[in-house]
Protein backbone atom coordinates (compact mmCIF):
# COMPACT_ATOMS: atom_id res chain seq x y z
CA UNK A 1 0.00 0.00 0.00
CA UNK A 2 1.26 3.54 -0.90
CA UNK A 3 2.15 5.83 1.75
CA UNK A 4 1.41 9.46 1.45
CA UNK A 5 3.33 12.93 2.28
CA UNK A 6 0.40 15.01 3.90
CA UNK A 7 1.30 19.20 4.25
CA UNK A 8 -0.79 20.99 6.80
CA UNK A 9 -1.17 24.59 5.61
CA UNK A 10 -1.51 26.82 8.65
CA UNK A 11 -0.27 24.20 10.95
CA UNK A 12 -0.12 26.13 13.80
CA UNK A 13 -3.62 27.88 14.05
CA UNK A 14 -6.49 26.56 15.88
CA UNK A 15 -8.04 24.35 12.98
CA UNK A 16 -4.74 23.52 12.07
CA UNK A 17 -3.46 22.06 15.13
CA UNK A 18 -6.96 19.91 15.21
CA UNK A 19 -6.10 18.54 11.81
CA UNK A 20 -2.94 17.35 12.90
CA UNK A 21 -4.50 15.35 16.36
CA UNK A 22 -7.02 14.51 13.35
CA UNK A 23 -4.06 12.54 11.26
CA UNK A 24 -2.78 10.68 14.60
CA UNK A 25 -5.53 8.90 14.61
CA UNK A 26 -6.33 8.49 10.96
CA UNK A 27 -6.84 5.29 9.33
CA UNK A 28 -4.54 6.77 6.17
CA UNK A 29 -1.50 5.55 5.32
CA UNK A 30 1.21 8.58 6.71
CA UNK A 31 4.81 8.17 4.99
CA UNK A 32 5.61 12.14 6.77
CA UNK A 33 3.50 14.81 7.50
CA UNK A 34 4.86 18.11 6.62
CA UNK A 35 4.03 21.36 9.14
CA UNK A 36 3.73 24.70 7.17
CA UNK A 37 2.69 28.41 8.16
CA UNK A 38 3.24 31.79 7.70
CA UNK A 39 6.99 33.25 8.26
CA UNK A 40 6.06 34.27 11.77
CA UNK A 41 5.77 30.56 12.45
CA UNK A 42 9.02 28.93 11.18
CA UNK A 43 10.82 27.38 13.69
CA UNK A 44 8.53 26.57 15.86
CA UNK A 45 8.28 22.69 16.76
CA UNK A 46 5.22 20.36 16.81
CA UNK A 47 5.00 17.16 18.40
CA UNK A 48 3.31 14.56 15.67
CA UNK A 49 3.27 10.84 16.84
CA UNK A 50 6.27 11.16 19.45
CA UNK A 51 8.17 12.81 16.49
CA UNK A 52 9.18 16.80 16.90
CA UNK A 53 8.71 18.50 13.58
CA UNK A 54 9.47 21.54 12.78
CA UNK A 55 7.40 24.63 10.82
CA UNK A 56 8.53 25.46 7.44
CA UNK A 57 7.13 28.54 5.84
CA UNK A 58 4.93 28.27 3.13
CA UNK A 59 5.99 28.64 -0.18
CA UNK A 60 5.19 27.11 -4.10
CA UNK A 61 8.57 24.56 -3.52
CA UNK A 62 6.50 23.34 0.18
CA UNK A 63 4.48 21.03 -1.86
CA UNK A 64 7.28 19.16 -3.96
CA UNK A 65 6.26 15.44 -3.33
CA UNK A 66 3.43 15.95 -1.06
CA UNK A 67 0.36 14.08 -2.05
CA UNK A 68 -2.36 15.33 -0.22
CA UNK A 69 -2.52 19.34 1.18
CA UNK A 70 -4.51 20.63 4.13
CA UNK A 71 -5.39 24.49 4.15
CA UNK A 72 -6.48 26.33 6.96
CA UNK A 73 -4.76 29.27 7.12
CA UNK A 74 -7.40 32.02 5.60
CA UNK A 75 -8.73 32.03 1.97
CA UNK A 76 -5.97 34.80 0.35
CA UNK A 77 -2.94 31.98 1.17
CA UNK A 78 -5.67 29.34 -0.42
CA UNK A 79 -5.98 31.14 -3.20
CA UNK A 80 -2.11 32.03 -3.53
CA UNK A 81 -0.74 28.30 -2.89
CA UNK A 82 -3.12 26.09 -3.65
CA UNK A 83 -2.74 25.99 -7.26
CA UNK A 84 0.75 25.64 -6.77
CA UNK A 85 0.21 22.57 -4.66
CA UNK A 86 -1.94 21.13 -7.13
CA UNK A 87 0.58 22.17 -10.03
CA UNK A 88 3.06 20.03 -8.23
CA UNK A 89 0.64 16.93 -7.95
CA UNK A 90 -1.04 17.54 -4.59
CA UNK A 91 -4.56 16.85 -4.05
CA UNK A 92 -5.80 20.40 -2.02
CA UNK A 93 -8.08 19.98 0.90
CA UNK A 94 -9.07 23.25 1.69
CA UNK A 95 -11.24 24.57 4.85
CA UNK A 96 -11.61 28.59 3.73
CA UNK A 97 -14.16 29.95 1.91
CA UNK A 98 -11.94 30.63 -0.89
CA UNK A 99 -13.12 28.13 -3.50
CA UNK A 100 -16.78 26.45 -2.13
CA UNK A 101 -19.24 28.18 -4.33
CA UNK A 102 -16.55 27.38 -7.82
CA UNK A 103 -18.81 25.23 -9.57
CA UNK A 104 -15.90 23.23 -10.51
CA UNK A 105 -14.47 22.19 -7.01
CA UNK A 106 -16.58 19.57 -5.22
CA UNK A 107 -18.00 20.72 -1.79
CA UNK A 108 -18.18 17.22 0.48
CA UNK A 109 -19.51 16.51 3.15
CA UNK A 110 -18.57 12.65 3.77
CA UNK A 111 -21.57 11.14 4.87
CA UNK A 112 -23.72 13.15 2.91
CA UNK A 113 -22.41 13.24 -0.66
CA UNK A 114 -18.60 11.05 -1.16
CA UNK A 115 -19.39 10.71 -4.77
CA UNK A 116 -19.00 14.37 -5.72
CA UNK A 117 -15.13 13.40 -5.01
CA UNK A 118 -15.05 11.35 -8.16
CA UNK A 119 -15.18 15.25 -9.94
CA UNK A 120 -12.11 16.83 -8.61
CA UNK A 121 -9.60 18.15 -10.59
CA UNK A 122 -6.86 18.57 -7.63
CA UNK A 123 -9.10 20.99 -4.90
CA UNK A 124 -11.84 20.41 -2.86
CA UNK A 125 -13.45 22.44 -0.56
CA UNK A 126 -14.42 21.96 2.94
CA UNK A 127 -18.04 23.61 4.13
CA UNK A 128 -18.65 26.32 6.28
CA UNK A 129 -18.12 24.57 10.14
CA UNK A 130 -22.34 25.22 10.36
CA UNK A 131 -23.28 23.74 7.27
CA UNK A 132 -21.27 20.85 7.98
CA UNK A 133 -23.10 19.62 11.31
CA UNK A 134 -26.38 20.54 10.06
CA UNK A 135 -25.94 18.20 6.27
CA UNK A 136 -24.77 15.44 8.88
CA UNK A 137 -28.11 15.42 10.93
CA UNK A 138 -30.39 16.57 7.88
CA UNK A 139 -29.05 14.01 5.13
CA UNK A 140 -30.50 10.83 6.68
CA UNK A 141 -33.63 12.75 6.92
CA UNK A 142 -33.67 13.91 3.54
CA UNK A 143 -33.21 10.66 1.78
CA UNK A 144 -35.86 9.08 3.90
CA UNK A 145 -38.44 11.71 3.78
CA UNK A 146 -36.97 14.64 1.24
CA UNK A 147 -36.97 18.17 2.35
CA UNK A 148 -38.52 21.41 1.15
CA UNK A 149 -37.42 23.82 3.52
CA UNK A 150 -34.89 24.70 6.17
CA UNK A 151 -34.63 27.42 8.52
CA UNK A 152 -31.73 27.71 11.11
CA UNK A 153 -30.35 29.76 14.25
CA UNK A 154 -26.88 28.95 14.87
CA UNK A 155 -25.23 29.63 18.23
CA UNK A 156 -21.29 29.53 17.22
CA UNK A 157 -18.74 29.22 19.41
CA UNK A 158 -16.22 32.12 19.98
CA UNK A 159 -13.43 29.43 18.89
CA UNK A 160 -14.70 29.87 15.37
CA UNK A 161 -13.49 33.65 15.09
CA UNK A 162 -9.78 32.29 16.71
CA UNK A 163 -7.68 32.03 18.80
CA UNK A 164 -6.96 35.77 19.50
CA UNK A 165 -10.99 36.06 19.93
CA UNK A 166 -11.35 33.16 22.56
CA UNK A 167 -8.35 34.82 24.42
CA UNK A 168 -10.26 38.39 24.59
CA UNK A 169 -13.08 36.42 25.44
CA UNK A 170 -11.78 35.26 28.66
CA UNK A 171 -10.21 38.59 29.10
CA UNK A 172 -13.35 40.49 29.13
CA UNK A 173 -14.69 37.94 31.51
CA UNK A 174 -12.09 38.69 34.33
CA UNK A 175 -12.01 42.41 33.86
CA UNK A 176 -15.89 42.44 34.04
CA UNK A 177 -16.48 40.16 37.26
CA UNK A 178 -13.24 42.67 38.59
CA UNK A 179 -15.09 45.62 37.04
CA UNK A 180 -12.29 47.04 35.35
CA UNK A 181 -12.30 48.46 31.94
CA UNK A 182 -11.88 45.86 28.89
CA UNK A 183 -11.42 46.19 24.98
CA UNK A 184 -13.13 44.56 22.21
CA UNK A 185 -11.21 44.36 18.94
CA UNK A 186 -12.53 41.34 17.31
CA UNK A 187 -16.11 40.46 17.21
CA UNK A 188 -18.50 40.41 15.81
CA UNK A 189 -16.34 40.43 12.72
CA UNK A 190 -12.65 41.94 12.96
CA UNK A 191 -13.07 43.63 9.10
CA UNK A 192 -16.50 45.98 10.17
CA UNK A 193 -16.29 49.03 11.53
CA UNK A 194 -18.19 49.05 15.55
CA UNK A 195 -16.69 46.12 17.97
CA UNK A 196 -18.85 44.32 20.36
CA UNK A 197 -17.82 42.29 23.83
CA UNK A 198 -18.91 38.71 23.57
CA UNK A 199 -18.20 38.00 27.32
CA UNK A 200 -21.38 37.75 29.30
CA UNK A 201 -22.99 38.93 25.71
CA UNK A 202 -24.71 37.30 22.09
CA UNK A 203 -24.50 39.01 18.82
CA UNK A 204 -26.47 38.56 16.21
CA UNK A 205 -23.91 38.97 13.76
CA UNK A 206 -20.97 36.50 12.03
CA UNK A 207 -18.89 38.03 9.35
CA UNK A 208 -19.65 41.08 7.40
CA UNK A 209 -23.28 42.27 6.11
CA UNK A 210 -24.42 41.58 2.68
CA UNK A 211 -27.53 41.21 0.50
CA UNK A 212 -30.91 41.03 1.66
CA UNK A 213 -29.61 42.24 5.57
CA UNK A 214 -27.81 38.46 6.15
CA UNK A 215 -24.43 38.44 6.64
CA UNK A 216 -22.34 36.25 4.65
CA UNK A 217 -21.86 33.33 7.10
CA UNK A 218 -25.56 33.22 6.84
CA UNK A 219 -25.31 33.15 2.98
CA UNK A 220 -22.55 30.68 2.98
CA UNK A 221 -24.78 28.07 4.59
CA UNK A 222 -28.03 28.75 2.29
CA UNK A 223 -25.74 28.00 -0.95
CA UNK A 224 -23.67 25.50 0.33
CA UNK A 225 -26.63 23.74 1.59
CA UNK A 226 -28.21 23.83 -1.95
CA UNK A 227 -24.57 23.15 -3.70
CA UNK A 228 -23.92 19.93 -1.18
CA UNK A 229 -27.41 18.75 -1.59
CA UNK A 230 -27.49 19.22 -5.39
CA UNK A 231 -30.96 20.61 -4.74
CA UNK A 232 -31.14 24.42 -5.49
CA UNK A 233 -35.12 24.56 -5.44
CA UNK A 234 -34.90 23.90 -1.49
CA UNK A 235 -36.05 26.98 0.43
CA UNK A 236 -32.97 28.03 2.82
CA UNK A 237 -32.82 30.55 5.54
CA UNK A 238 -30.09 31.49 8.10
CA UNK A 239 -29.97 33.48 11.17
CA UNK A 240 -26.12 33.47 12.47
CA UNK A 241 -25.64 34.28 16.02
CA UNK A 242 -22.11 34.17 17.95
CA UNK A 243 -22.52 32.88 21.57
CA UNK A 244 -20.23 33.47 24.78
CA UNK A 245 -18.80 29.56 24.23
CA UNK A 246 -15.06 28.01 23.93
CA UNK A 247 -16.01 25.68 21.72
CA UNK A 248 -19.05 23.75 20.20
CA UNK A 249 -21.69 25.33 17.78
CA UNK A 250 -25.29 24.31 18.27
CA UNK A 251 -28.25 24.89 15.49
CA UNK A 252 -31.53 24.72 16.28
CA UNK A 253 -33.23 23.95 12.62
CA UNK A 254 -36.47 23.92 11.93
CA UNK A 255 -37.63 21.89 8.83
CA UNK A 256 -40.04 20.77 6.48
CA UNK A 257 -40.45 17.16 5.10
CA UNK A 258 -42.02 16.17 1.61
CA UNK A 259 -43.63 12.62 2.88
CA UNK A 260 -46.30 12.78 5.59
CA UNK A 261 -45.81 9.12 6.26
CA UNK A 262 -42.88 11.25 8.43
CA UNK A 263 -42.96 11.28 12.22
CA UNK A 264 -40.67 11.98 15.60
CA UNK A 265 -40.30 8.55 15.85
CA UNK A 266 -39.18 7.64 12.42
CA UNK A 267 -36.79 10.63 12.61
CA UNK A 268 -35.58 8.84 15.73
CA UNK A 269 -35.25 5.65 14.11
CA UNK A 270 -33.05 7.03 11.08
CA UNK A 271 -30.79 9.54 13.28
CA UNK A 272 -30.12 6.06 15.34
CA UNK A 273 -28.29 4.77 13.01
CA UNK A 274 -27.31 7.82 10.58
CA UNK A 275 -23.17 7.40 10.22
CA UNK A 276 -21.59 10.80 12.26
CA UNK A 277 -24.69 11.12 14.50
CA UNK A 278 -25.47 10.56 17.87
CA UNK A 279 -29.15 11.09 19.14
CA UNK A 280 -29.22 12.42 22.99
CA UNK A 281 -32.98 13.30 23.05
CA UNK A 282 -35.31 11.88 26.32
CA UNK A 283 -36.99 14.90 27.96
CA UNK A 284 -37.87 12.83 30.48
CA UNK A 285 -34.40 12.58 32.15
CA UNK A 286 -33.54 15.64 30.91
CA UNK A 287 -30.87 14.35 28.05
CA UNK A 288 -30.23 16.50 25.27
CA UNK A 289 -26.75 18.14 23.30
CA UNK A 290 -25.03 20.87 24.79
CA UNK A 291 -21.93 22.53 23.60
CA UNK A 292 -20.09 20.69 26.31
CA UNK A 293 -21.23 17.54 25.36
CA UNK A 294 -19.35 17.77 22.18
CA UNK A 295 -16.42 19.31 22.99
CA UNK A 296 -13.49 17.11 22.05
CA UNK A 297 -16.10 14.93 20.10
CA UNK A 298 -16.31 13.53 16.21
CA UNK A 299 -19.86 13.13 16.51
CA UNK A 300 -22.62 15.47 15.52
CA UNK A 301 -25.26 15.05 18.46
CA UNK A 302 -28.76 15.85 17.77
CA UNK A 303 -31.76 16.03 20.17
CA UNK A 304 -35.00 17.86 21.20
CA UNK A 305 -36.87 16.73 18.06
CA UNK A 306 -40.61 17.47 18.28
CA UNK A 307 -43.09 17.77 15.62
CA UNK A 308 -44.14 21.50 14.69
CA UNK A 309 -47.91 22.67 16.27
CA UNK A 310 -49.04 24.07 13.66
CA UNK A 311 -47.26 22.63 10.19
CA UNK A 312 -48.28 18.97 10.08
CA UNK A 313 -44.62 17.88 8.15
CA UNK A 314 -42.49 20.65 10.30
CA UNK A 315 -40.28 19.35 12.79
CA UNK A 316 -37.88 20.99 14.62
CA UNK A 317 -34.68 19.78 16.89
CA UNK A 318 -31.13 20.55 17.89
CA UNK A 319 -27.51 20.33 16.47
CA UNK A 320 -24.63 20.03 18.27
CA UNK A 321 -20.91 19.73 17.22
CA UNK A 322 -17.63 20.62 17.91
CA UNK A 323 -16.50 23.40 15.66
CA UNK A 324 -12.95 22.38 15.50
CA UNK A 325 -13.36 19.13 15.16
CA UNK A 326 -16.20 17.20 13.00
CA UNK A 327 -16.79 21.38 11.97
CA UNK A 328 -13.26 21.90 10.11
CA UNK A 329 -10.15 19.21 10.95
CA UNK A 330 -11.73 16.35 11.13
CA UNK A 331 -14.15 16.45 7.97
CA UNK A 332 -10.84 17.31 6.25
CA UNK A 333 -9.54 14.32 7.12
CA UNK A 334 -12.32 12.14 6.39
CA UNK A 335 -12.26 13.53 3.00
CA UNK A 336 -8.74 12.27 2.27
CA UNK A 337 -9.96 9.38 4.49
CA UNK A 338 -12.46 8.59 1.57
CA UNK A 339 -10.30 9.69 -1.19
CA UNK A 340 -7.86 6.89 0.13
CA UNK A 341 -10.79 4.68 -0.15
CA UNK A 342 -12.23 5.03 -3.50
CA UNK A 343 -8.33 5.07 -4.93
CA UNK A 344 -8.42 8.44 -6.20
CA UNK A 345 -5.40 9.85 -4.86
CA UNK A 346 -2.69 9.34 -7.88
CA UNK A 347 0.80 8.58 -6.23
Amino acid sequence: MSKYTIAVVGATGAVGTKMIEMLESSTLPIREIKVLASKRSVGKKIVVNGLELVVEETTPESFNGVDIALFSAGGSISQQFAPEAVKRGAIVIDNTSAYRMDPTVPLVVPEVNPEALKEHKGIIANPNCSTIQMMVALEPIRKKYGLSRIIVSTYQAVSGAGIAAVKEMKDQARQMLNNEAYEATILPSGGDKKHYPISFNILPQIDLFSEEGYTFEEWKMINETKKIMSDSEIKVSATCVRVPVVSGHSESIYIEVNDESASVSGIKEILQSAPGVELQDDPSIQLYPTPLTAEGKKETFVGRIRQDIDVRNGYHMWVVSDNLIKGAALNSVQIAEKLHALELIKK
